[in-house]
């Protein structure tokens, strides 16, 4: 079974503008910065106009309202904008609404009285007037205004951040389910293949030849296990990892029997080991199926697979000896690991694990606690 290299084509950062959470620019997206330049000097100009129609008369009054409703405008928007990526990063508006909402408004309202005294500050010490007068009571009229922009930004930004994060979660939830359903058809249908079905009835019918009922009694009871746990897993994301590894062991018992001693499997799982965890349905299947399909075995030198489970890193490994065979066209997809590495995507940040060391392949199950 070659290793492979899953890859996803990444359009180039100068094609179109990026932002960090849907209006923050990325720092290196020059388009990005130009376009939050425009929005925010759109915005000054429009408050300008109106908080100090007066001020178009007369030039230089403009230049010092228009800077000033600049220095607000930007401050706050750049405070509350990386607020809400920093939020985003931490706490999600569908894991905990309601601790995210009332962080939403500490950090939004204190962030953006911070941004109004640094500035207020700053006005203070180019004029030459003491910081004292911060203060002052008469500075707490002026500091509405500022509020009251903030209260704008804020309600946009926030809002914003919301509804993407909605929109994220629902499209991820599509795609998980369409990735899902594609897998699990496609698992289902290889179990159905002509292939399957001729190897397990050959397989019977020599059991029944040997005169071997209780095998073959056997023998069937495990095939209906195969088939019912594939039906039975069908509306299902996850699964619990034993029973997972008893749908294993009722499909390696159909393999062995079919492949006898060219199929050595040693499974290191003890059970009391594999309560609370999680994996997608037929995820080990998959993994044992592709190490018997691009591997050759034969009864004077057997192919050796290793199933072993790492509770500290909360991972299940399988690994075998590298001993590609040459497939006959159409007997493979090449798809099989990718669409199970683009399910772990969707369910957890901990990404399939597939390598090559020391003449083994080696491919890392990670397991997911409910």
């Amino acid at each position: 079974m070659p290793a492979f290299s899953l890859s996803l084509p990444v359009a180039p950062s100068d094609t179109v503008p990026q932002f960090s959470n849907g209006y923050l620019p990325v720092p290196s997206s020059r388009a990005g910065m130009w376009k939050a330049l425009r929005i925010l000097l759109l915005i000054s100009t429009v408050l300008t106009v109106l908080l100090n129609p007066g001020s178009l008369t007369d030039a230089k009054r403009l230049g010092i309202t228009f800077a000033i409703t600049l220095a607000y405008s930007g401050g706050l928007w750049f405070a509350n904008g990386y607020a809400v990526d920093w939020l985003d990063r931490r706490i999600k508006w569908a894991e905990r609404p309601l601790r995210r909402l009332l962080l939403t408004l500490a950090v939004s309202m204190g962030g953006s009285v911070l941004v109004i005294l640094l500035i207020q500050a700053v006005f203070l010490v180019s004029m030459g007037e003491s910081l004292r007068l911060l203060w002052r009571p008469q500075m707490y009229g002026q500091v509405l205004v500022p509020l009251a922009i903030t209260l704008i930004i804020s309600l946009f930004n926030h809002s914003r951040s919301f509804f993407v994060n909605w929109r994220e979660a629902a499209v991820r939830v599509e795609r998980l389910e369409k990735e899902t359903a594609v897998a699990r058809l496609d698992s289902l249908r290889k179990q159905v293949d002509p292939h399957f079905l001729f190897n397990s009835l050959n397989a019977l019918t020599s059991l029944v030849e040997e005169n071997d009922p209780a095998r073959a009694v056997r023998f069937i009871r495990q095939l209906s296990q195969v088939y019912r746990y594939v039906l039975d897993s069908e509306s299902q994301e996850l699964v619990p990892l034993a029973d997972e590894v008893k749908f294993a062991e009722s499909y390696l018992y159909l393999q062995k029997t079919r492949l006898g001693d060219a199929l050595a499997v040693e499974m290191n799982l003890p059970p009391a080991a594999l309560a609370g965890f999680y994996v997608p349905p037929l995820a080990l299947q998959l993994l044992l199926e592709n190490v018997i399909k691009h591997n050759t075995a034969f009864q004077a030198d057997p192919l050796r697979v290793s199933v072993g489970l790492d509770p500290a890193a909360q991972a299940l490994s399988v690994r075998n000896a590298l001993r590609p065979r040459r497939l006959a066209p159409g007997e493979s997809s090449g798809l099989g690991l990718k669409n199970l590495a683009a399910r772990y995507a969707f369910l957890t940040n901990r990404p399939l694990v597939v390598q090559q060391e020391q003449g083994e392949f080696v491919v890392s199950l990670p397991l997911l606690l409910l």
